[in-house]
C-alpha cells in the first residue's frame, strides 16, 4: 500500500474524533436523535477547521445501517465508501471547477431519483461560494422546496460572498479555529503512535504555526518527521519553518518592558541574519504582549504561551508596567504590523515599530501624572517629550491647601511705575521643597490635538533692570497679562478668562476654556508675547514661553450679542401739495433796507441763472431752464 499523509491518515471518522468543534457535534448529535434534520446545511471556518471530515461524518450517520443514528460503525461497507468519496448516494461536488449552470442543471436531474441503499441522497458541495450567480438562481427552487429523500451540505471559507437568498435557506454551523493546546497534544498523540518523540515545546511551536488548523499543523508534523526523523524538538521547528522560539521572544519581551533598545535591536539583527520571517516575529512578539495584558488585568485567563524560566523576570517587569503602557505597546506593534503588509522592506518597519514602542513605554501620559501626585515616581529618562500638562515639580510644588482659582478678565490698570533700582543682592539658599499631598489636577484638563507653537521672544532689558531670578507666579501672571492687554489694545481685546498652572523652568502653562480660540491666538500673538517677556524680565529675572492647555472648569467666553435689525414702520403716504396761489408782486426794497437786512445764503433768481456751473451743464447736457 502507498504512504498515506498524516492529514488523511488521521482524518476524523465519527463524531468523538471531531476536536475543538464541541458546538457543531452536539448540534449535529441531538439534531439526528430528535430526528429534527433539516434539508440544508451549510459548514464556515477557515481552512483545517473539519468541514469536510464533519460533513462526511453525518452522511455516515444518515446513510448507515439502521440509520439514521449518532452510534454508527465506521469500518461497515456504506461507511468507507463514503470516507472514500465512492458511494452512490453520496456525490461531493468541487464548487470551484464545477460552477457552471449545467452542472447544477445535471445535479437538478441527479437529484430526482430515489437513493439506492441508503435513506438519503446528499449532496455535498465545497466551496460554494465559487458557483455562479446564474447556478445560484438555478438551484434556488431545488434547494427550498427539495424532494423529502434529498439533503444538501454545503462548506466555504467566505460566506459572504454567497447569496443572501441561498443562505436563508440553510441551517449554518460556524466551525471555529481550533484551539493550539488542543491541536499540540492531537501531535503528541500522533507523533507516539508513529513512534516519533516530539517534545510539548515543539508540538506547542507547531500548533501556533498552524493557526487554528489542524490540516496544516498534521503536514508540518508530515514534513518535520522527514527531515529530523524519530525525535523532534523546538529547534527543529524553528529551523525548518523560520520560526522564533518562545524564549527568544520572551529575551525580546524584556529588552522591550525593560528599555534595552540596543540589546534589542541587536536581538533582531541575529534573527534577521539567521533568516527568520520579520513578520512573523512581529506576530509573536504581539501574541507575548497579549498573555502579558492578559496577565495584568485577568490572571486567571492567562495561558501557558511564556517559558517557565522566563516568568519571574517578566512577572518583575511586569509589576512595575502600568497597563495601559501595555496598551499602548499594543497599540504600536499593530501599526507596525499594518506597515509590514505593504512592505517589501519588513525588517525596517520592525526595527521602527520596535524603537516606537520602546519610546512609547517612557513617555508620561495622564495616569503617569496622577500617580506622580500620589508619590509615583514619572517614568525613568523619558526620551521623548511629555504629550500632556507638566505638574509642578518639587522646587515649585504648590500647597494642597491653596487651589488655583480662575483668573478674571484682565482690566486697564495704570502703568507701573518703575522701582528705583537696588544694589544686587545674593540668592538665598534654597528652602527643602515641600512634598505634594492630596494634590489633585483641576477637572476637565486636557492638552491640545495641535499644540501651538511655543513663543520666546526676548527682551533687551538693561541689566540694571532684571530681577533675580525666580519662578513666575500667578500673581505674577496676572499682572503681567494686565500690562500686555494695556500695552496691545487690539491683541487685549480678545483676552477672555485665563487660569495660570505652573512655571516649569520658563515654560508657562496656561489654562483657557476649549472654546476660547480668541484668548488663546491673542496670547500667542506676538504683541503680547514681547510684552509679557518684558515684564516676566522685569519681575522674575528670565524669559518665558506659553503652553496653552483646555479646562473646561476656565469661564466660558462671553458670546457677543448681535442685536436683530430694526424694524421700519410703513409710512402713509404723504397727501397731495395743495396749489400754491400767485403772490403779488414785492416791492423793491430801498438801499437802506438791504443794507439793514441780514444777509442771505439763498442765491437770487438772477444769481442762479447767470451761475458759471449752470450755464456749463446746460451746454454739456444741452438742456434749456423752465421757469415756473
Amino acid at each position: 500500500m502507498s504512504y498515506q499523509v498524516f492529514a488523511r491518515k488521521y482524518r476524523p471518522r465519527t463524531f468523538k474524533d471531531v476536536l475543538g468543534q464541541d458546538h457543531v457535534v452536539r448540534t449535529l448529535c441531538n439534531a439526528i436523535e430528535q430526528k429534527r434534520l433539516a434539508h440544508a446545511y451549510l459548514f464556515v471556518g477557515p481552512r483545517g477547521t473539519g468541514k469536510t471530515s464533519t460533513a462526511r461524518i453525518f452522511a455516515k450517520a444518515l446513510n448507515c445501517s439502521g440509520g439514521p443514528k449518532v452510534d454508527f460503525d465506521p469500518d461497515e461497507e456504506v461507511c468507507r465508501e463514503i470516507a472514500e468519496g465512492r458511494n452512490l448516494d453520496v456525490q461531493e461536488i468541487d464548487g470551484a471547477s464545477n460552477r457552471g449552470i449545467d452542472n447544477i442543471r445535471d445535479l437538478r436531474d441527479y437529484v430526482q431519483f430515489a437513493p439506492s441503499s441508503g435513506s438519503y441522497r446528499i449532496v455535498y458541495i465545497d466551496e460554494v461560494h465559487m458557483l455562479t450567480k446564474e447556478s445560484f438562481n438555478a438551484l434556488l427552487k431545488t434547494l427550498e422546496e427539495p424532494p423529502p429523500h434529498v439533503m444538501f451540505i454545503f462548506a466555504t471559507t467566505e460566506p459572504h460572498k454567497i447569496l443572501p437568498t441561498i443562505l436563508s435557506r440553510c441551517q449554518r454551523f460556524d466551525l471555529r479555529p481550533i484551539p493550539t493546546d488542543i491541536i499540540a497534544n492531537h501531535l503528541v498523540n500522533i507523533a507516539a503512535n508513529e513512534g516519533v518523540t516530539l517534545t510539548q515545546s515543539a508540538a506547542y511551536a507547531i500548533a501556533t504555526v498552524a493557526e487554528g488548523g489542524m490540516r496544516d499543523a498534521q503536514s508540518m508534523l508530515d514534513q518535520l518527521v522527514s527531515f529530523c526523523g524519530n525525535h523532534i524538538d523546538e529547534q527543529n521547528v524553528n529551523d525548518i519553518f523560520g520560526v522564533t522560539g518562545r524564549e527568544t521572544v520572551a529575551k525580546a519581551l524584556v529588552y522591550i518592558l525593560d528599555r534595552q533598545l540596543p540589546s534589542l535591536l541587536h536581538l533582531v539583527h541575529e534573527l534577521a541574519e539567521a533568516g527568520r520571517d520579520m513578520g512573523q516575529l512581529l506576530a509573536e512578539l504581539m501574541g507575548a504582549v497579549r498573555e502579558l495584558l492578559i496577565t495584568k488585568v485577568a490572571p486567571q485567563e492567562a495561558s501557558a504561551g511564556i517559558p517557565e524560566q522566563w516568568r519571574d523576570t517578566l512577572n518583575t517587569l511586569l509589576e512595575r508596567t502600568p497597563t495601559d503602557k501595555i496598551i499602548r505597546l499594543m497599540e504600536v506593534l499593530s501599526r507596525a504590523e499594518e506597515q509590514m503588509r505593504h512592505s517589501s522592506n519588513k525588517r525596517l518597519y520592525l526595527e521602527m515599530g520596535l524603537i516606537q514602542a520602546v519610546h512609547s513605554l517612557a513617555e508620561a501620559n495622564i495616569s503617569d501624572i496622577i500617580r506622580a501626585l500620589n508619590g509615583a515616581p514619572l517614568p525613568d529618562t523619558p526620551i521623548a517629550t511629555v504629550p500632556l500638562p507638566a505638574v509642578c515639580t518639587a522646587q515649585q510644588a504648590v500647597p494642597a491647601a491653596a487651589p488655583v482659582q480662575p483668573t478674571p478678565a484682565p482690566q486697564p490698570a495704570p502703568a507701573p511705575v518703575p522701582a528705583p533700582v537696588a544694589e544686587p543682592q545674593p540668592a538665598p539658599a534654597p528652602e527643602p521643597s515641600p512634598v505634594l499631598e492630596n494634590v489633585t489636577m483641576p477637572p476637565g484638563l486636557e492638552q491640545l490635538d495641535d499644540p501651538p507653537p511655543l513663543f520666546d521672544v526676548p527682551a533687551d532689558v538693561p541689566q540694571e533692570t532684571v530681577a533675580t531670578e525666580r519662578p513666575v507666579t500667578p500673581e505674577d501672571w496676572d499682572a503681567m497679562l494686565a500690562t500686555a492687554c494695556e500695552a496691545s489694545p487690539i491683541s487685549g481685546s480678545m483676552v477672555g478668562q485665563t487660569m495660570f498652572i505652573q512655571d516649569d523652568e520658563g515654560l508657562l502653562t496656561i489654562a483657557i476654556h476649549p472654546e476660547d480660540v480668541n484668548t488663546r491666538d491673542a496670547l500667542l500673538s506676538e504683541s503680547i508675547m514681547s510684552v509679557l517677556n518684558e515684564q516676566a524680565q522685569q519681575r522674575c529675572g528670565r524669559s518665558i514661553s506659553l503652553r496653552i492647555v483646555h479646562d473646561a472648569t476656565v469661564a466660558a467666553p462671553t458670546p457677543v450679542e448681535i442685536l436683530p435689525p430694526p424694524k421700519f414702520e410703513e409710512v402713509a403716504p404723504a397727501p397731495a401739495p395743495k396749489p400754491v396761489q400767485k403772490e403779488a408782486p414785492k416791492q423793491v426794497a430801498t438801499e437802506a433796507e438791504k443794507k439793514a437786512a441780514p444777509p442771505s445764503l439763498k442765491p437770487t433768481e438772477e444769481e442762479f441763472y447767470n451761475d458759471p456751473l449752470i450755464e456749463m451743464a446746460l451746454k454739456t447736457f444741452h438742456a434749456t431752464l423752465i421757469k415756473n
